[in-house]
């Protein structure tokens, strides 16, 4: 019996991060149903598995519930999109005060390196979203506080999903390269006055591609 309910979780689990990807990579739009026979078919499963995955999506802010729909895309509003951004933002500003304590971790620097060159290799959208948040979750990581880092870690897949918007945007993805690149030089440098300037302005530029977004679904 519990080698069932194990089978039965993990099963959830695959399934949770299928349909993640696909709201990820924008094969799931916001607003579009959760057709639970479709996923049960293609796992060769009931739809047990199914519900629970959708469940736990729930819970994570990817899915939200409507009465008489169903399980839909969650479709964030500006101001939810404007709030996880700011709390990102703030966050870092958080961990960059602990850096100038303690100073930058070489280990977690050389993995930036490591990331840094990968996202130089013109990575698709989702690649790219990926490295972005290993990169920072690096810059997190330098301030020795498991409270920062799981509070930003809480954030979770509704940021990767938002930062996922704003590097589809034509031009986004090279602008971000050149301003890792930066944020590495400074690190180096220990020039952490001048690096918490522009990782800020570097997080402001993501609210502000976003804002567009929002401004031109509207007009």
């Amino acid at each position: 019996m519990g080698s069932m309910k194990f089978a039965n979780n993990a099963l959830s689990n695959t399934i949770a991060k299928y349909i993640t990807e696909q709201i990820i990579t924008g094969e799931l739009q916001p607003g579009e149903k959760l057709v639970e026979h479709i996923y049960a078919e293609e796992y060769g499963t009931s739809r047990a598995p199914v519900r629970e995955a959708i469940y736990l999506l729930d819970i994570e802010g990817l899915v939200e519930r409507i009465p008489r729909k169903g399980a839909v895309v969650k479709e964030y509003t500006a101001n939810e999109i404007y709030d996880l951004l700011e709390i990102r933002n703030m966050l870092e500003n958080m961990a960059m005060d602990r850096i100038k304590k303690y100073g930058p971790d070489l280990e977690l620097l050389e993995e930036m390196r490591q990331l840094h060159d990968k996202m130089k290799t013109g990575s698709d959208v989702r690649s790219y979203t990926q490295l972005n948040h290993s990169f920072h979750m690096c810059l997190i990581k330098m301030s020795k506080s498991e409270t920062i880092k799981d509070m930003y870690l809480r954030l979770g897949t509704p940021l990767l999903r938002i930062q996922s918007l704003s590097f589809g945007k034509e031009g986004n993805i090279e602008k971000s390269v050149k301003e890792h690149e930066i944020i590495l030089k400074l690190l180096v440098e220990k020039n952490m006055a001048e690096l918490s300037a522009v990782l800020k302005q570097h997080n402001e530029d993501v609210i502000s591609s976003i804002q567009e977004k929002f401004h031109s679904k509207t007009e």
